[in-house]
């Protein structure tokens, strides 16, 4: 199964930011982990260093594995456009991403466990692969004897930053891919050009 089961606080910290969501930790220790903390003295990064990092981010932040996020860019290397856009366009259109941006999960890790858990629908099938690839028009819900679940309505309560290029109905919990995210519409930190460079070398 492609995901990280680590600790998520120290990778928070290694990038200084939130890559799993809100954590507290952040604010406590401000500086990278380690066993002298934040009095260790950090030279310079090379830039391979700073191009591999992005794309560590970029891989944490969607729960993707090598193999598989390789795979993501070859794919976006082959379409026409923008290649490091449409390898983000990839990663935000993937099932778990999805079912994080409309709110049905709080986070992306719980979104994976619904999908994976056979609670999530598509197109009125049920789908059980969270990384699998949906397109505009796709119609997503969560599947009917599972709307009562504790979890997804309190996630659907407290989520109010709806993405434009997503409709979502908190009271039937259907939501519809109207168009493929825009760069500007993805609000993750990354700096995919740099993932373009790496993998170019």
């Amino acid at each position: 199964m492609a995901r990280y089961t680590g600790p998520t606080s120290r990778i928070s910290r290694r990038f200084g930011e939130p890559i799993f969501g809100p954590d507290k930790a952040l604010a406590k220790k401000a500086y990278a982990p380690g066993q002298h903390g934040n009095s260790r003295r950090r030279g310079k990064k090379s830039e391979y260093g700073v191009q591999l990092d992005e794309k560590q981010k970029a891989k944490y932040t969607y729960g993707i594995l090598e193999k598989q996020f390789s795979n993501l860019f070859k794919e976006a290397l082959r379409r026409k456009g923008i290649t490091g856009e449409i390898l983000l366009q990839m990663c935000e259109l993937r099932l778990d991403n999805v079912v994080y941006r409309l709110g049905i999960a709080p986070t992306r890790r719980a979104a994976r466990q619904f999908v994976t858990h056979r609670h999530i629908m598509v197109n009125d099938k049920l789908v059980n692969i969270p990384s699998y690839a949906l397109g505009v028009g796709d119609i997503v819900s969560v599947r009917e004897r599972s709307k009562s679940m504790e979890a997804i309505n309190n996630s659907v309560a407290n989520h109010n930053s709806q993405m434009e290029w997503l409709e979502f109905n908190p009271d039937s919990k259907v939501g519809k891919i109207l168009s493929s995210p825009e760069r500007i519409q993805i609000p993750e930190n990354i700096n995919e050009q740099l993932i373009v460079e790496l993998y170019s070398k």
